[in-house]
Formats: structure tokens, C-alpha cells, sequence
């Protein structure tokens, strides 16, 4: 093999801490037990990347690597990981582009003899292979938020929220009124790239009736649209809330208490349930109710 040569020059690497064997866009650092990867802020660095800042890979979540030949004067390290280890790529669900695999690292052709001489370190060091029993790398940390294109989706480690925007959500939603998922009621997460025809974060719960309808109509979803809810806001959200499904960690209580909101907020929604009136999608007792819920909110 030809990174035998490197072999009698370089002496064995993986046992030491500190290697880090950088290409384009991120850098991998090899550790005893893992590897560290660190990726950049620059402008051409994919957002998912940026937003991501690094992935501590435990050696347990690796099943392979491989070495592959990359475009225009390039070959791609690539760390093949478990499934389940990462709740990220369980929420992704083989929906992410190449360029947005976390786990490539595109080097330059001339590095080629480097790459595949830590790829061979790499490997002697593997021991696991098939499913992971529960996620090995960590999820992006919570507090989390995104704006869809129907609501905003806040998660603060507990619970998710969808608070409905006048603007894009269906009467439906409107009528259901914002929404609070304690993670004690999810089963999991549903997320269709932004990136294709409806795209959507959908919550799965534990006492689903039935089928899931269409995302719009469902006060568990908030649905994406061009430039609503992009791949490295959403994708990084799911994956923190299916770990924390996942965990099955007890939820620490939360208070009854409703908060206060904002006067003009509630002025906004009381309008926009008069329009909803007016236009004949809200019946004259749901326009009641829901004016007296949210006068309640003051």
C-alpha cells in the first residue's frame, strides 16, 4: 500500500492525541477514543457546517472509512457511521445532499498518501459495526429555534413550542391555537428537507389517533417554504428533539402558570381570528372561544 513508506517516517498517530489531518471546510482531529471534528466559518462552508461548529465522533459509532477518489483534483475521507449512533443523521434520514455530509472531508489530491495513511490508522482501531443501541454522538444543545414558514419552533430541552404566524398558518392551526410538545408525550421527529416538495418538521406523538394528515393542517408540523426553515436551522433542531425523545430523561416540572403576552401580540391574533370570522372559517362560537382564550393570556 503506498502509505507504507509514510508508515516508517510517521510513528503511530492514533494513540496520541492532537493529530488533525485538515482539508476544505473542516478539520479532523484524532484522539484515543475519538474524533474531533472542527469546521470552518468561512463564507464558502456550508451553513449546516457552521452552524454545527464541531462533532465529537466516539470510535464505538464508526463502523468504516473509506478513501475515495473527489472532483476536480480531490479525494474524500469519510467516516461511515452506525445507525442510530447519530441523532443527527437518524433525523436526516438519507436526505442530505454530498456536499452536506458532515462526514466528508474533501482534501487535495496531493494529500492522498497522508489521508490514506490516518484512514488505515482509523480502521485498526474499529471494533463495532452494525445498529447502535442509543445515540453515541451528541446532539446540537438546546436552546434551539427556527422560523418556518407557517410558525416559529422553539425547543428549550423540555418541551417544543410552535407559535402560529398570521400570515402563513392554516385556519386550522389557528384554531388549535399555539402549541406545547413536552417531550414526555413525542415518540419522535419527522423532518422533509426544506431543500424538497413539502418540506416539513412534523412531531410524532405518543397518543396519535390515527394517521398523520397533510403538514399544513396539522398543529404537530410547522411546513417550510423558499427560504423558510432552511437544512442547517431545522435539521440541527430535529436531532435535538429526537435525542431528547430518545433519552427518555424525566422532564423537570414546569410551572402552570400561564405567562403573560404581549398585549399588541394578542391584538394581532384577535384580529386575525375576526378576518377568519368574516371570511366564513371560523364558526361565531369558535370566534367567541378563542377571543375569550386569548383576552385570558392578558
Amino acid at each position: 500500500m503506498r502509505g507504507e513508506g509514510l508508515k516508517k517516517l510517521v510513528p503511530h498517530t492514533m494513540s496520541r492525541m492532537g493529530d488533525v489531518l485538515a482539508g476544505f471546510h473542516a478539520a479532523w482531529e484524532f484522539e484515543s477514543d475519538s474524533v474531533l471534528i472542527r469546521y470552518e466559518r468561512g463564507i464558502r462552508t456550508p451553513k449546516l457546517f457552521q452552524a454545527l461548529g464541531e462533532r465529537r465522533v466516539p470510535l464505538e459509532a464508526i463502523e468504516g472509512v473509506t478513501l475515495t477518489p473527489g472532483r476536480r483534483g480531490t479525494v474524500v475521507l469519510r467516516a461511515e457511521l452506525r445507525p442510530g449512533a447519530d441523532p443527527l443523521l437518524e433525523a436526516a434520514a438519507g436526505q442530505l445532499k454530498e456536499s452536506g455530509d458532515p462526514y466528508r472531508l474533501v482534501l487535495p489530491a496531493e494529500r492522498e498518501t497522508l489521508a490514506e495513511y490516518y484512514a488505515d490508522e482509523l480502521r485498526a482501531q474499529l471494533t463495532e459495526s452494525g445498529p447502535a443501541e442509543r445515540h453515541l454522538v451528541a446532539a446540537p444543545e438546546a436552546p434551539l429555534q427556527f422560523k418556518a414558514y407557517d410558525g416559529k419552533a422553539s425547543f428549550d430541552g423540555t418541551a417544543v413550542s410552535f407559535r402560529w404566524f398570521w400570515t402563513g398558518a392554516s385556519s386550522a392551526k389557528w384554531k388549535a391555537g399555539d402549541q406545547r410538545f413536552p417531550m414526555s408525550e413525542l415518540s419522535g421527529v419527522e423532518w422533509r428537507s426544506p431543500e424538497v416538495f413539502e418540506g416539513h418538521l412534523r412531531l410524532l406523538r405518543r397518543d396519535a389517533a390515527g394517521p398523520a394528515g397533510q403538514a399544513d393542517q396539522d398543529p404537530a408540523a410547522v411546513v417550510f417554504g423558499l427560504g423558510y426553515g432552511p437544512v442547517h436551522e431545522s435539521l440541527p433542531f430535529a436531532a435535538a428533539v429526537l435525542a431528547a425523545v430518545r433519552s427518555c430523561a424525566p422532564v423537570p416540572a414546569v410551572s402552570t402558570a400561564r405567562a403573560r403576552r404581549d398585549p399588541a401580540d394578542i391584538a394581532d391574533r384577535i384580529r386575525h381570528l375576526g378576518e377568519l370570522h368574516q371570511a366564513g372559517l371560523v364558526t361565531d362560537e369558535e370566534f367567541s372561544s378563542k377571543k375569550a382564550e386569548l383576552l385570558a393570556e392578558l
